[in-house]
């Protein structure tokens, strides 16, 4: 029996809600269909999706996938989200690796924590997963006088048109995971 169900695998094997199991149903029918990526999608799953609400009445779809299949899951990543913006008409979509978060070590103690598991990574990582496949070319934060801060990003002028309608939902998702702000411009390039 092989159904949707063997593309989702939650932590302690907890029930999926039914938003992550249609995304689910979704990756199983485009293995089933696409010729393209049948045998790409055959050995990937997921471990949770989300809805992120981006302005007025767009929404996001947020897959997290395991750490260990994202390079199967970026050589993939265009023609996938292609296929998953299809299936969720008026949604985008974004995919991230599920990357842990550990505290620092308590004082005396002789235990290291690894440099890619310190928050300021892990949110560095999670940016680069959210502007896939962009490149980040460039980051400014900016302090303002109240105390507030924004960081603006420059993404990659290559990838404009596949990316520029997807700057809101971005920024969004990125502030739903991270909770910063953040803008995304393209370099001003002069001719």
């Amino acid at each position: 029996m092989y159904t949707s169900r063997k593309k989702i695998h939650k932590d302690k094997d907890a029930e999926p809600s039914e938003f992550e199991e249609s995304v689910a149903q979704a990756l199983f029918d485009l293995e089933n269909t696409n010729q393209e990526l049948k045998s790409d999608l055959k050995d990937l799953y997921i471990n949770s999706a989300t809805q992120v609400d981006v302005s007025g009445n767009r929404k996001a779809v947020v897959i997290h996938v395991p750490y260990r299949l994202r390079k199967a899951y970026r050589k993939i990543h265009v023609r996938l989200v292609r296929e998953l913006e299809k299936k969720f008409s008026g949604k985008d979509v974004v995919v991230i690796a599920t990357r842990r978060i550990l505290r620092p070590p308590k004082k005396g103690s002789a235990v290291q924590r690894p440099r890619s598991r310190t928050l300021t990574s892990v949110h560095e990582a999670m940016l680069e997963d959210v502007v896939l496949p962009s490149e980040i070319v460039g980051k400014r934060v900016r302090y303002r006088l109240d105390g507030s801060k924004i960081m603006k990003v420059f993404l990659d002028p290559k990838e404009r048109n596949s990316t520029e309608y997807k700057l809101e939902s971005f920024s969004a998702v990125y502030r739903k995971l991270a909770g910063k702000d953040v803008v995304f411009e393209y370099p001003i390039t002069e001719v």
